[in-house]
């Protein structure tokens, strides 16, 4: 069924004597948008657009589109692996954007990434093979595979944020609404046109059918029509950051911790920091602090001017939910990418400024591929600066640092630091799953203990 006539039928299952063939044939002869109209827009009866779902796919999009069209806490979905597929002649796609007086530059940054890519995936992949010498009980192609897959683990480390990928998801047209107005909203025309587009095809017939001979209906018309761009939030994120630049104290400084690990006490505190986190450079614990030391009135100041914009139709800002525990991260973008997918907790990032340098993996160095990979690092990088944002974040490579908020209650660290940490998973990621476990046992011995997470020392590279 289409989504939105799912939706009608089971709404009206759930408010009539009748069985679900009787709600079906029902609702053949009338109209959904017009139920939609009333009882989801009008009324704000939200959870009736749970319950009619759609599938769409996103081909061709950058990386960085990508891990924006994912940030629906209820998502689900698949984009292409950067561990599993080659990228080294997949192109990049040039922010729509940026200037014609910068685009010479990015495209040689960007074929000079992808030229390093390709260059350290052979020499990976050649270390390895005179490392690792294939067992007797493994079959040819699984040795291949595998060694292909751990070069890829180290070269994608070049890989930008400009690289194509393509993505599948399956949400409802509820979490589908909210998507489309987040992307309309976005500081990058790409995603503004994405959000545009997606709007287009919940009004259209959908591109790809199962049964060619079924009439084909619109995806979701009613959803087409209200999804206007959430200004809310990209309201609030701009007077949060007028508000910090003209009224928090100079920065710290210092060398940030890789993981970092609070339990916040003070809920105002937590919120306001939080608030402040994704407009400021700073870390969370030096904003926590700040905000502990302020006055009720001057926490409430910060809350206010964030819910200023707020209409009856947007909900509570992200920053006003949260679970006990907050992980402060500054890693690769690679991991971030891998990190974010995980649900149960708020994400928050700050901008992807490139200014908290990059890792470089120790397989680098012992194939060989060292300086190569420190000059095609720094060239990208000394280039993105040079560009104006936000386009200029199209070319910060998977290796470069960024700073990402997450908060969770202890099932959830538990769960992302057993899961990631395992032998299967990619070193950079196995490592930070490790010091959130590491991080727990020193605030919360009790309950660290109970984190089974697998240490990065341990591993057995021939295996997926």
């Amino acid at each position: 069924m289409p989504p939105e006539k799912s939706a009608y039928a089971l709404a009206r299952y759930s408010r009539s004597p009748d069985s679900i063939r009787d709600s079906i044939a029902w609702v053949r002869t009338h109209d959904s948008q017009k139920f939609l109209e009333s009882f989801y827009f009008q009324y704000g009866h939200a959870s009736i657009a749970d319950l009619g779902h759609a599938v769409v796919c996103f081909e061709g999009i950058s990386e960085l589109a990508a891990t924006e069209v994912e940030a629906e806490p209820l998502w689900d979905g698949q984009a292409k692996s950067s561990r599993y597929q080659d990228f080294s002649k997949s192109g990049f796609i040039t922010p729509p954007d940026l200037a014609e007086d910068g685009k010479a530059d990015y495209r040689a940054a960007g074929e000079a990434l992808l030229a390093a890519y390709g260059t350290v995936n052979e020499l990976a992949v050649a270390c390895l093979r005179e490392r690792l010498p294939r067992p007797e009980d493994m079959k040819p192609d699984a040795y291949q595979r595998n060694l292909a897959a751990r070069a890829f683990d180290v070269a994608r480390y070049l890989l930008f944020w400009g690289v194509p990928t393509n993505v599948g998801q399956v949400t409802s047209i509820r979490t589908l609404e909210k998507q489309v107005r987040r992307l309309k909203a976005s500081d990058y025309a790409e995603l503004r046109e994405l959000g545009d587009e997606l709007a287009q095809a919940c009004a259209a017939a959908p591109d790809c059918v199962w049964d060619s001979s079924a009439a084909a209906e619109p995806l979701a018309p009613t959803l087409a029509r209200h999804a206007d761009p959430d200004e809310h939030t990209r309201r609030a994120r701009a007077d949060l950051r007028q508000w910090a630049d003209q009224n928090l104290p100079p920065a710290a400084g210092g060398c940030p911790e890789r993981v970092d690990l609070l339990r916040p006490a003070e809920t105002a505190a937590d919120i306001a920091a939080t608030l402040l986190y994704s407009v400021t450079t700073r870390p969370f614990r030096e904003l926590y602090g700040i905000a502990c030391g302020w006055s009720e009135r001057m926490r409430a100041e910060v809350m206010d001017v964030a819910l200023r914009s707020r209409t009856r139709r947007d909900e509570i800002l992200a920053a006003f939910r949260g679970g006990p525990y907050a992980y402060d991260f500054v890693i690769d973008i690679g991991a971030s990418r891998d990190l974010l997918r995980h649900r149960r907790c708020q994400k928050f990032r700050q901008d992807y400024a490139g200014n908290l340098g990059y890792d470089t993996p120790k397989l680098v160095t012992e194939a060989g591929a060292g300086e190569l990979y420190e000059r095609a690092m720094t060239a990208a990088l000394e280039t993105m600066h040079r560009l104006p944002a936000p386009a200029a974040h199209y070319l910060l490579p998977f290796g470069a640092r960024s700073r990402f908020l997450f908060k969770m209650d202890f099932a959830e660290a538990e769960y992302i630091s057993r899961l990631r940490s395992g032998v299967k998973g990619h070193f950079s990621y196995r490592e930070i799953a490790w010091e959130m476990k590491v991080k727990m046992e020193a605030l919360e011995p009790e309950l660290g203990r109970l984190m089974e997470a697998t240490p990065p020392w341990v591993e057995d590279p021939l295996r997926r």
